[in-house]
């Protein structure tokens, strides 16, 4: 059962609770960046190894790679208001990039081509250096139309390697705030609950300050009967 006290809340400037979760900016996150990468080298690659007309493989890749970028800003924008819809869309990008994956390795396979990570460890650990420093495609860009087709397939498995253990991980941190935080439902709940404590606490706070101002009231009365008693005129005697 969700504890609703550990549900972390915004709050608006008046002070009402927000049920909506902290905004998470995407962009920044390296594994985004490295899935814009993916977009773009596997267009390349597509543009310059693949059969332009007749092969169902360019628009399965393309729309792999575009499905890992978009899944992934769609998720955590729409993650402000609903765990389910964040994890469930994650989980379809890093699905893609599995698929893209395989595409890569496939081609490799089929054309007698080496995987770096099992054939050639000293190439493989220099790419998974450069791939681990860069995120951004403009990092990459100049090589789209240098690169064979071999390194090109290192180039985007390394990628996809590092892409699916930071989506791996990034699932596991939120599937653990979602059992401890809940949904939107539980949020709604603590928002309110929040609410109404503040509104108790408003009142009893109003409550203690009337308290004190009747205490006060009362003392300035008795002071006020003190002293009309100290100035009251005596009574003047009447001539007998």
């Amino acid at each position: 059962m969700t504890n609703h006290k550990n549900i972390e809340l915004k709050c608006y400037q008046d002070g009402t609770p927000s049920v909506m979760r902290k905004r998470t900016v995407y962009m920044s996150l390296f594994f985004y960046r490295k899935s814009d990468v993916l977009v773009q080298l596997t267009k390349a690659f597509c543009e310059r190894f693949l059969p332009k007309y007749g092969d169902r493989t360019v628009d399965q890749m393309v729309q792999a790679a575009r499905s890992i970028k978009q899944n992934i800003a769609e998720g955590l924008t729409d993650g402000q208001t609903s765990f389910e819809v964040e994890i469930k869309l994650l989980g379809i990008a890093r699905g893609s990039n599995q698929e893209l994956l395989e595409d890569y390795m496939d081609y490799l396979k089929q054309y007698g081509l080496t995987e770096w990570a099992e054939g050639n460890k000293p190439r493989f650990d220099r790419l998974r250096a450069f791939c681990k420093e860069h995120s951004d495609d403009k990092d990459f860009h100049p090589f789209y139309q240098k690169w064979t087709d071999e390194e090109m397939c290192n180039t985007a498995i390394c990628l996809c390697h590092m892409v699916d253990r930071a989506l791996t991980n990034f699932l596991e941190k939120r599937d653990r705030e979602f059992v401890e935080e809940g949904g939107v439902r539980e949020r709604m709940t603590a928002a309110r609950l929040d609410m109404r404590g503040t509104q108790k606490q408003i009142i009893a706070q109003l409550e203690a300050e009337n308290a004190t101002l009747k205490t006060q009231v009362a003392s300035l009365q008795r002071e006020v009967e003190a002293l009309r008693r100290m100035v009251k005129p005596e009574r003047p005697e009447l001539p007998g």
